[in-house]
């Protein structure tokens, strides 16, 4: 240990001023001089409390582009098959209540910050789902609505935080209930559609971090329960992904046993002929 403290002290001590700014405002002064000066991993506090922010930094991270690949894939197909809008409606409408409580109670960014980023590409998805669904009307009231509900929830005079905490009770209820219009329409269709599966392993993997940065960072059993709950029903939707893997869904089973029939007659009327009868016996005379 004393050798790869005297090989890495020199770097630690002299790192440029915005990288040591950045480390201190994230594991503050103590846990910064223990672990990066005086690399000193014994302090299991601190090593605790600085993973827990390298997780949060990275699911922020990661969640800025977490549902892009579900958007292109909606974008690409024109097409909502296997996404259930009444998942993103609940889970849409759980983020802003909980974006809301986590906000107003001044909890750090670290371990929040991820919801604001997700929402944002849930409504950008529901509004797609409506849209090619034939519902666009639906759509801007669902966007104005949530606008309207964004307003109520972070102005303190309108909402207060008791009530506000009654809201994320719901809220965790809620975001865990998201899940279960998305396991039923893949159940109902036999795949995942346009589900997107770097989404879905994405979030399992996010859920399961965030357990962890909850128990370190902040002491609030709502919170915690919820991705507690939130993570065992995105290891059903991981299953399901990993079981439909390359399963085609029942719309598509049901195309492909009508095609040879259809096929067979729209050749025969191409050509002009008609399916030859069996051979008839001429009576004599």
């Amino acid at each position: 240990m004393d050798a790869l403290r005297s090989a890495l002290q020199p770097v630690t001590h002299n790192l440029p001023a915005p990288i040591r700014d950045l480390g201190v405002s994230l594991i503050g002064e103590t846990c910064y001089k223990r672990l990066l000066l005086d690399i000193d991993p014994s302090d299991t506090e601190c090593l605790k409390f600085a993973i827990s922010k390298g997780l949060g930094v990275g699911i922020i991270g990661a969640s800025s582009v977490v549902k892009v690949p579900q958007i292109v894939k909606l974008v690409r197909s024109r097409s909502a098959s296997g996404i259930s809008f009444l998942a993103y409606l609940l889970e849409t409408t759980s983020y802003l209540i909980s974006l809301s409580y986590n906000f107003r109670n001044g909890f750090p960014f670290s371990t929040y910050g991820e919801t604001a980023l997700v929402m944002a590409q849930n409504v950008v998805i529901a509004v797609l789902v409506l849209n090619y669904s034939g519902r666009a009307t639906m759509a801007a009231l669902f966007v104005a609505a949530l606008a309207a509900g964004a307003v109520t929830l972070f102005g303190d005079g309108l909402v207060d935080m008791k009530t506000l905490g009654y809201l994320q009770a719901a809220a965790g209820v809620m975001g865990v209930a998201s899940k279960v219009p998305q396991i039923a329409a893949i159940w109902q269709e036999g795949g995942t559609g346009q589900l997107s599966a770097f989404a879905v392993f994405n979030y399992l993997a996010g859920s399961l971090s965030r357990i962890f940065t909850t128990l370190q960072e902040v002491d609030d059993k709502l919170i915690l329960y919820g991705y507690v709950a939130g993570f065992s029903l995105n290891l059903v939707l991981a299953l399901q992904m990993v079981y439909y893997w390359n399963a085609p869904s029942a719309k598509v089973k049901g195309k492909r046993k009508v095609a040879p029939v259809a096929a067979t007659s729209a050749s025969a009327t191409s050509s002009g002929t008609t399916p030859r009868k069996g051979p008839t016996t001429r009576r004599r005379g």
